[in-house]
């Protein structure tokens, strides 16, 4: 099975956030021991702006990680859940930015799990992804 990383699980690690660095490191190794563990683009994009080349960026990341790109019918299918999401939310509650959605999108159209801490957007708009998340 594949296992698709979300950016706050590998910040995380580059951070050595005290909240969450023991939890995201642990779910990490533990999804690595069974499954294939990969990045898309849009993952790539956010957790790059910590680094001053991609050399760096490269060598900071696990090896255990892998690349995929991101199919067109998940693009299609993030954009038709951020309308929804937009009509849903309202003027005032629309602070999710589209990269969330074609992350869960790629998940959901490849069955990937998706291991991320953000957990209420992905089971409300991605319902069918099986969620690697701390629980509440």
């Amino acid at each position: 099975m594949t296992v698709l990383v979300d950016s706050n699980v590998i910040l995380d690690l580059f951070s050595e956030d005290p909240r969450w660095w023991r939890w995201s490191s642990a779910a990490l190794q533990e999804a690595a021991s069974d499954d294939r563990l990969v990045i898309n683009p849009v993952v790539y994009g956010e957790i790059s702006f910590r680094f001053e080349t991609i050399e760096d960026l490269e060598d900071a990341l696990p090896p255990i990680i892998g690349r995929e790109s991101i199919p067109y019918e998940a693009a299609f299918l993030a954009a038709k859940a951020f309308v929804a999401y937009r009509r849903r939310a309202g003027a005032a509650g629309r602070t999710s930015l589209l990269p969330d959605f074609y992350i869960g999108a790629h998940a959901a159209l490849r069955g990937y799990r998706l291991l991320t801490r953000d957990v209420a957007r992905y089971r409300t708009y991605f319902p069918r992804v099986v969620l690697i998340a701390p629980e509440n």
